[in-house]
């Protein structure tokens, strides 16, 4: 209710409805007590409500997460099932917009690492509502990088995992993905999920199921061998090799499991990814934005006439797979049609796609208008001086004021950090040093 001067406010909690501990009630009852409940609230419950109690769920969690005595872990919110004998259950849902004892976050946006460095992820984990890593973060970037994995001390992805779930908490999700998303046995898949259920509980643990395009189990191996070319075009895949990630991530889904259903470029992907009711899904800004800015300095120099730009062109296309492996041979004025298509589709020259963010609109204005309410929008893989700023800006907006509670910006740690700082900072911090060494 707005505040009013003229009233004083006035405090209102489960205790004061003066309810009756319910027959066996838990030693949990007390997390319960001191949850505030707005005047609509008090009056309905107080009118129906005899008793109170907690759900069976509810004390679940708490004995898995173990908060300190008349609290509750964050993570959660609260929800109260009134049954028609009066008895008020009062239960914990998963929800990561909440901090420890049903409190919303400061913000409707939550932020999110994108590492799977322990030793990066701790300065930031109070803040963070999520984490998400991939092979290539957690091998690649951390345990066989010498100068990340101080001293070896971590050498396997499970050991790792294990550190971020200490790290991170019961608020904070984690996404996992599937280390081969084409085993073709999907049980071996679900073991794999249920590892780490087991390991981070099924209240943290989501499972990171990517896009599969035109790659299959059988052609993988192009990707990891020779010049890593894939002899198919992305555009071109087999029907049933491009849905295979959705039917995957549809799969876990009924099997139990939130998903984060990644690989996701274009905004056309969005509405059939939907369809496989993923928990996340994803705005990949970075390398796109980069690739739409090589294509129009290309076609700009192609205009002005320069003949040896549409080989660069058609050369791009290939060692970016938007031409596959055996389209060496390609016609470069094909190819340049090509690239027309994209940067039009991008809007890279206009106001909806000109800071890279029209994946990230549309995507927005889909999810509004979705009947999954719980999914949200990971925006990441962002990088330079403008990519974060322009997001901040986006959220800001009027248009998408009402969708913020629908996003999850995610980024490296040390990137986010960039923008937490100016230069009046330092300056101030010379101004404030000085003085406080003046008065000692």
């Amino acid at each position: 209710m707005p505040y009013d001067p003229l009233t004083p406010p006035l405090n209102l909690y489960v205790r004061s409805l003066g309810l009756q501990p319910a027959r066996g009630v838990s030693d949990h009852l007390t997390r319960v007590l001191d949850k505030r409940l707005d005047p609509v609230e008090l009056s309905i419950i107080a009118e129906r409500a005899t008793y109170i109690g907690v759900t069976d769920e509810f004390a679940r969690i708490c004995d898995y997460f173990k908060p300190a005595d008349g609290h509750t872990p964050a993570g959660f919110r609260f929800e109260y099932d009134l049954e028609p004998d009066g008895l008020l259950n009062v239960n914990l849902v998963r929800d990561i917009s909440y901090d420890s004892d049903g409190r919303k976050r400061p913000t409707n946006v939550i932020y999110s690492a994108d590492s799977a460095n322990p030793y990066e992820v701790e300065p930031i984990a109070p803040l963070l509502g999520n984490l998400t890593c991939n092979p290539g973060i957690i091998y690649d970037l951390f345990i066989n990088n010498d100068k990340a994995n101080v001293g070896h001390k971590f050498s396997t992805r499970d050991e790792v995992m294990a550190e971020l779930g200490r790290i991170l908490g019961p608020g904070v999700d984690i996404s996992v993905e599937l280390n081969n998303p084409f085993e073709p046995d999907f049980n071996k898949i679900l073991e794999e999920a249920a590892f780490f259920k087991e390991m981070l509980s099924e209240w943290r643990v989501v499972i990171k199921v990517p896009h599969t395009g035109p790659v299959n189990a059988d052609n993988v191996g192009q990707l990891l061998e020779g010049n890593g070319r894939l002899d198919t075009r992305y555009w071109e895949p087999g029907t049933a090799d491009a849905l295979r990630g959705h039917n995957l991530a549809l799969k876990l889904h009924e099997a139990g499991y939130r998903i984060n259903y990644t690989l996701m470029f274009e905004p056309y992907q969005t509405q059939m990814a939907l369809q496989a009711r993923p928990y996340f899904i994803n705005s990949f800004i970075r390398h796109r934005l980069v690739q739409s800015r090589k294509f129009v300095e290309l076609l700009d120099r192609i205009d002005a006439g320069d003949a040896d730009a549409k080989v660069q062109l058609r050369d791009y296309m290939l060692s970016t797979d938007y031409l596959s492996g055996a389209d060496e041979g390609f016609d470069p004025d094909q190819a340049v049609e090509k690239a027309r298509t994209v940067v039009e589709y991008r809007h890279i020259e206009d106001d909806e796609g000109s800071d890279g963010l029209d994946g990230v609109r549309h995507n927005l204005r889909v999810l509004r208008n979705a009947n999954l309410p719980d999914t949200r929008l990971i925006i990441c893989s962002m990088e330079g001086d403008q990519n974060y700023p322009d997001i901040d800006r986006l959220l800001a907006s009027e248009e998408f004021e009402d969708m913020a509670d629908r996003v999850v910006v995610t980024a490296e740690p040390s990137y986010l950090a960039r923008f937490t700082s100016t230069n009046q900072v330092v300056s101030y911090q010379r101004r404030f040093m000085k003085a406080a060494q003046g008065e000692k």
